[in-house]
């Protein structure tokens, strides 16, 4: 039997309403998972920043981690972490993945605590606000844009490969001009990144993951923000930081 017109323009208002809620439900869903994202990244942050500044304050420990052979464990063993994280996300539960960020975020704190006495500490204050705030339009933008930024990613990962190179040949060199074309091209590399990254965290969120992928897939998208956020604030750092 056919559908008399109010019948017609009931179901297909009906069907609306259902499209309408499901998309709802999945923006609630999103919004929420991005926000675990940025507090795993904030966290792993604040830890950092507590690691670095309280172990800059015992020359004791500073000599230890700086000043032995210990420094090369220091110095490479994040590097480990994030090759073991990215290569075993998928065997690992989600909450030793959390762990492991933890305590990568604390390495990452031995190892940079040596910038609280190479920079004044209102230089470093002045250059973290200024990374916060950069990483924060970077991002927002990353998350609100329409334009498919994907076709960029070939080339940042370049970009990031030949800051690599450059700063391990710069060891021998001691080059202050490359040092400092380093730094300005690691500066608009990872712009340029934390907005892709934060596209590309944000594409693979999917409303069905259960609850332990879709804490993995946080804790990945925490470590590649949080990467970000480092690396921008060190390259910043090197062109507007006060040394003491």
């Amino acid at each position: 039997m056919a559908l008399e017109p109010d019948n017609r323009f009931t179901l297909r208002t009906a069907q609306m309403d259902a499209g309408q809620a499901a998309d709802a439900m999945i923006d609630v869903g999103l919004r929420q998972y991005m926000l675990r994202v940025y507090n795993y990244m904030a966290t792993g942050l604040a830890l950092t920043g507590l690691v670095a500044f309280g172990t800059s304050q015992s020359p004791e420990l500073m000599q230890t981690i700086h000043g032995t052979g210990l420094r090369w464990i220091v110095m490479f063993g994040p590097i480990g972490f994030v090759f073991f994280l990215s290569a075993r996300i998928h065997a690992i539960k989600a909450s030793t993945a959390q762990t492991l960020f933890w305590v990568y975020s604390a390495m990452m704190g031995l190892m940079m605590s040596y910038i609280f006495l190479a920079y004044t500490g209102a230089s470093v204050a002045r250059v973290f606000f200024i990374t916060a705030g950069t990483f924060a339009a970077m991002s927002l933008y990353g998350y609100t844009t329409k334009r498919d930024l994907s076709g960029f990613g070939s080339f940042l990962f370049m970009g990031l490969i030949g800051i690599i190179i450059a700063s391990v040949v710069n060891i021998f060199l001691a080059s202050s001009a490359l040092h400092f074309v380093i730094s300005v091209v690691g500066v608009l590399v990872f712009v340029g990144l934390t907005a892709y990254d934060t596209q590309q965290i944000k594409s693979v969120y999917d409303e069905l993951d259960g609850s332990e992928v879709a804490g993995k897939k946080a804790i990945m998208g925490a470590l590649r923000l949080y990467l970000d956020f480092i690396n921008l604030f060190i390259m910043l750092l090197h062109l507007f930081g006060n040394r003491e």
